[in-house]
């Protein structure tokens, strides 16, 4: 034999196909992704900050984002996370309905509201013709 049929059969071997994949740049990527959303999902705290009165009530599944009226102990109403009069909440429901005549109604009232409040809203519900509405509460701690 002579070293040319050596040298060209390891050549041969050095330009094979690679039968493995690198999953080292996806691991990067998922833990990068893992922090972020870490960061990210205390921020995505919705609405007022209230202290909501405790429930033994079990947690609801929702695929729709809900609209959420809350009722500050002072008495400000929040929809979402903007200011509302009670003189207004009827219109503006009835006119987020429309485009969603399914959309879930919640109301977060806090714990030291006076109940006042809070039959107040769901007596602007009623006239906005809301049959269906949904009270917000914090697990027992």
């Amino acid at each position: 034999m002579w070293a040319g049929s050596s040298s060209s059969n390891k050549w041969d071997k050095d330009t094979e196909p690679m039968g493995e994949i690198n999953v080292t740049p996806l691991v990067d990527v998922m833990l990068v992704l893992l922090i972020i959303f870490m960061v990210t999902a205390p921020l995505l705290t919705q609405g007022v900050n209230l202290d909501l009165p405790d429930s033994n009530a079990p947690a609801l599944q929702q695929n729709i984002e809900p609209l959420v009226i809350s009722v500050r102990k002072d008495g400000r109403l929040y929809m979402q996370k903007h200011a509302v009069k009670l003189k207004q909440l009827a219109a503006r429901v009835q006119a987020m309905r429309q485009n969603n005549p399914n959309l879930p109604v919640f109301i977060r009232g806090d714990a030291k509201a006076a109940y006042q409040y809070v039959a107040q809203v769901l007596s602007a519900l009623e006239q906005a013709g809301i049959k269906k509405v949904g009270l917000v509460t914090e697990p027992n701690r």
